[in-house]
């Protein structure tokens, strides 16, 4: 048996030089910087530990800033009302291939998006369809929207939206048209839009995975302070408006508002304490936003793109630069302009919260996000007082376990468990908003016998979500410290983006050990030696096998399983030699005939 062959005796004559060559290199031990280096580059790099920047640390550092930036009136009108404001600060990053946009609050990140220059985001987008398929079972259309995929456009999408309880309707805009839509139910839909039928719809959760993006009907065009829906004829406020006096205000200000007949509005969060003007010229905005889509719709003759939401730059200007924003710091000369220009035409008060950055040292780096996004994207999230949560991604659900760890409380009963778990509530939050996690979500808190401390627990993961932009559902805990939550998903997790599976593994997280991969060959050999023997029959002659595998399995063979291979060439009458190659997948491995070395089954 030629199962102690080298490498370079088993293989083709081309890469005997090649093997060699390898196999000095590593007997030189490294001797320079470059062999370390060629070496250093053979395996996986590793994994460098970030040290955890303890959280007091970033408030401090935000604080100083803090007191730079507040002016006498402001520290004034603090002290006076005894305010203990969070510090919010927006940093923006601009690089050739991406734009990265980071809100920290104190410090310590809370909001993290990225935007590749070279991907546009379908969500918001609005497109001319048409009707390639009706899938009653699913209750569903298929939609050509001009894209690779079709969209999904569920039924109940196609009907008109006017149960969100997020929502507060004060005042009706309908048209006779949509009237008559009203009357429409879900048994009528396959009759009102047969296949072939053109059709305007919006994307509201993009493509993820092999599924198509999901779309709706109800177009909705967010600005600043209102969102204009086209076809809704409704008009409403935020329930997230809390202060009676100023829902009355703004309901006062809807019912002046001039609107084309069958369009709606619903106030934003944004626009608690506004005055009227500044609705006025937000509707002014959108309706000549729509003017466009609309001469869009009619020059259209193929399913296309009317409409999409603008970059990241717009967009950050509008949904996050709000009051409370402290601070926003651009590291790129032209996009501070750009920011300028936008926030002159919505909110001239706020030019002044703009600032350009121009220190030598990286934004990222200047104040310490780097080091917290790279946090971000780790599978074990350190918690404050010692313990940590783990978070795995799959395709159905998001599972986190919450452990001790070596938790610096006195482990002394019920008070250090409850405290773990609220760390962890507040922390897996935050990691849900940084890693744009959606979908389904399983939470494995550490078990609490009372009913009061999985209480407050709930009440600590409610409260934090609330503050979320994306629309979520929390359940009570259960008995064995599960809670379980749904988040709204638009898009891919920002681990979807910033990764991609393993092409080794193929994102299982795992390989076959060399000990499996030596039973099988072992198993197979064993059926392809008891057929020939068959085949041959009483015939004395001895046929050769050429096992192609790679080294790690042939090295199991060589030294542990040598005795198994040599009495099975003695019982079968075979000749069994090998060929290795590093080239080779580690699971892989080809049973051929040494002759014609054509693959035996």
């Amino acid at each position: 048996m030629d199962v102690k062959k080298k490498n370079n005796n088993c293989s083709k004559n081309s890469n005997k030089s090649n093997d060699k060559n390898d196999k000095n290199l590593d007997e030189k031990k490294a001797e320079n910087v470059d062999d370390k280096l060629v070496i250093e580059l053979r395996d996986r790099p590793k994994e460098k530990k970030v040290k955890q920047i303890p959280e007091e640390e970033l408030k401090k550092s935000a604080k100083d800033r803090e007191k730079k930036k507040r002016t006498i009136i402001q520290k004034i009108v603090q002290v006076v009302k005894r305010e203990v404001k969070t510090y919010k600060e927006l940093i923006i990053n601009s690089e050739p291939l991406e734009r990265r946009v980071a809100l920290l609050e104190d410090g310590v990140l809370e909001n993290f998006h990225v935007e590749r220059r070279d991907e546009v985001s379908m969500v918001g987008a609005i497109y001319k369809g048409k009707i390639q398929n009706l899938e009653p079972g699913l209750k569903a259309a298929f939609v050509d929207i001009g894209e690779p995929k079709n969209a999904f456009l569920h039924y109940w999408d196609i009907l008109p939206s006017d149960k969100d309880s997020s929502i507060e309707f004060v005042r009706q805009n309908k048209s006779k048209e949509q009237s008559q839509r009203e009357k429409i139910s879900i048994k009528d839909i396959p009759k009102k839009y047969p296949i072939g039928t053109e059709i305007i719809v919006q994307i509201t959760k993009a493509q993820i995975g092999s599924k198509g993006p999901r779309t709706t009907t109800n177009i909705s065009m967010p600005g600043r302070y209102i969102v204009l829906m086209p076809f809704a004829g409704q008009c409403g406020i935020s329930r997230k408006i809390e202060d009676k006096k100023e829902r009355s205000r703004l309901k006062a200000i809807i019912k002046k508002l001039q609107l084309p007949e069958g369009m709606g509005i619903i106030v934003r969060t944004a626009a608690e304490g506004k005055r009227e003007r500044y609705f006025v010229r937000d509707l002014h905005m959108l309706l000549k936003q729509w003017e466009k889509i609309v001469t869009n719709i009619e020059e259209a003759k193929e399913p296309a793109c009317l409409y999409r939401e603008p970059g990241i730059l717009e967009v950050t200007v509008r949904d996050f630069l709000t009051e409370d924003i402290d601070r926003v710091l651009v590291d790129d000369k032209d996009d501070h302009n750009e920011i300028m220009e936008v926030v002159s035409q919505i909110s001239k008060r706020s030019k002044s919260k703009i600032a350009h950055f121009d220190e030598n040292i990286p934004i990222f780096e200047r104040y310490n996000i780097e080091r917290q996004i790279h946090q971000t994207f780790m599978r074990n999230v350190p918690l404050p007082s010692g313990g940590e949560i783990v978070i795995e991604e799959t395709e159905a659900l998001i599972a986190v376990d919450v452990n001790t760890g070596g938790h610096k409380g006195a482990k002394d009963g019920s008070n250090f468990i409850v405290q773990a778990n609220l760390e962890a509530a507040k922390e897996v939050a935050r990691q849900i908003r940084l890693r744009d996690i959606g979908g389904l979500i399983i939470i494995d808190f550490i078990d609490m016998k009372q009913k009061r401390d999985r209480n407050a627990v709930y009440k600590v993961m409610k409260d934090e979500m609330a503050g979320d932009k994306a629309k979520s559902h929390v359940l009570p805990i259960s008995l064995l410290g599960i809670l379980q939550m749904t988040r709204q998903r638009h898009n891919e997790s920002m681990a979807s983006v910033m990764y991609e599976k393993c092409p080794y593994c193929h994102g299982t997280a795992s390989v076959k050990s060399p000990r499996t991969i030596s039973v099988e060959i072992q198993r197979r050999l064993l059926s392809i030696a008891r057929y020939q023997n068959t085949e041959v029959g009483a015939s004395n002659e001895q046929r050769e096998l050429l096992i192609l595998l790679h080294p790690v399995s042939l090295e199991r063979l060589r030294n542990d399983d040598e005795q198994v291979l040599v009495d099975m060439q003695n019982k079968y009458n075979v000749k069994l030699s090998f060929r290795s190659d590093a080239n080779f997948h580690c699971e892989n491995y080809k049973v051929v005939d040494a002759k014609t070395e054509k693959e035996l089954f």
